[in-house]
């Protein structure tokens, strides 16, 4: 009963700082959505994302905060699993870490979906993800397009700022940019790492390279907030909008302010809404445990394709790119609108 007691507590104090709580009317039942941290944006709107697309095909939905705290999850899967919810969708603090976790939840009969962040360790139920090499693909053709509008050709000098070499987000985006750009001889590309994914890592990065590379035409960095830094920076040189060309991938706030005030070319965006969207048309397949068919499938307009891997039906979702024409669409995340459109489950 403390398990219980805590969890129901927990919700309340969910409910408190403006998250929904389930109403208990009729419904299908239950889904805990377990999120990582809600001290990003990103993570913010992905709770009013999962709410609103599982409640439309019809749950109720808790969501659970660990504060980025790989025990707190784990001790909210353990009371969770005691509920016997319809299913539990969980964003991991920690991959390894909660492993065991998921295991314990399947156990128990109680499905697991796993949302953005892709667990390949043990099986889970569905995995809703954005697909990241596709991003990188995006970016490179959008930046084909820039170098070729400024020089007429696709030729030049690109700074690309990785995140953390140790995260895979990153590194699967810079496979697939530079997948794309192999077949341009012409284009010089200097790849570098912002460790931990720290702004001032990037800043630094764009500082010294500048001084290196005065020629550099573009600089691509792997998230909005490593933009801000390398705008900085790009001040800080005396550089004006537009003197350097900036792309980002993930579609934060931040990266849609600066498509505005001209200093960012384009935005990759992360398909937040899509993998939100994507959990619930789905989750009737999996609340009912019935079979997933790979093949292609549409996800709020985006094409996205299931496969079933060893750990189970996985669909990666692409990212769409923002510029100066299109960024105030309510469809990117970034605007911080959740979408009014309704999902439907997946027959």
């Amino acid at each position: 009963m403390n398990h219980i007691r805590r969890l129901l507590i927990a919700s309340i104090a969910i409910t408190a700082m403006g998250v929904a709580a389930p109403t208990f009317a009729a419904s299908k039942g239950t889904i805990y959505y377990m999120v990582p941290t809600l001290l990003d944006e990103f993570q913010t709107e992905s709770v009013a994302a999962i709410e609103k697309f599982v409640k439309d095909v019809g749950y109720d939905v808790v969501t659970l905060n660990a504060d980025n705290k790989t025990d707190l999850q784990q001790s909210q899967m353990n009371d969770t699993i005691l509920l016997k919810p319809a299913a539990i969708v969980l964003a991991a603090v920690d991959f390894n870490a909660l492993q065991p976790s998921i295991e314990k939840a399947r156990a128990a009969g109680i499905p697991v979906m796993e949302f953005d962040r892709q667990i390949t360790a043990t099986p889970s139920d569905f995995t809703s993800v954005a697909g990241t090499v596709e991003i990188g693909h995006v970016a490179a053709i959008e930046i084909q397009r820039l170098l070729k509008e400024k020089k007429g050709e696709v030729k030049g000098k690109i700074l690309q700022v990785l995140g953390d070499p140790a995260d895979p987000y990153t590194l699967d985006i810079q496979k697939g940019f530079e997948e794309k750009m192999k077949e341009f001889s012409g284009v010089q590309i200097i790849s570098l790492p912002a460790m931990a994914w720290e702004a001032s890592n990037a800043g630094t990065i764009v500082a010294d390279q500048l001084v290196a590379n005065p020629d550099i035409d573009l600089i691509f960095v792997h998230a909005a907030h490593l933009a801000v830094a390398a705008v900085a920076s790009l001040e800080a040189k005396g550089k004006k909008p537009g003197d350097v060309m900036l792309v980002s991938s993930n579609g934060a706030p931040v990266g849609l302010d600066l498509i505005r005030k001209g200093w960012e070319n384009v935005e990759v965006e992360q398909p937040l809404y899509a993998q939100a969207a994507a959990i619930a048309m789905f989750a009737d397949k999996v609340v009912n445990k019935q079979e997933i068919k790979p093949g292609s499938y549409k996800v709020l307009g985006l094409d996205s394709t299931v496969t079933i891997e060893k750990w189970g039906p996985n669909i990666k979702i692409p990212g769409a790119a923002i510029t100066k024409d299109n960024v105030d669409e309510a469809r990117f995340w970034g605007n911080l609108k959740a979408p009014a459109d309704k999902v439907t489950p997946v027959e």
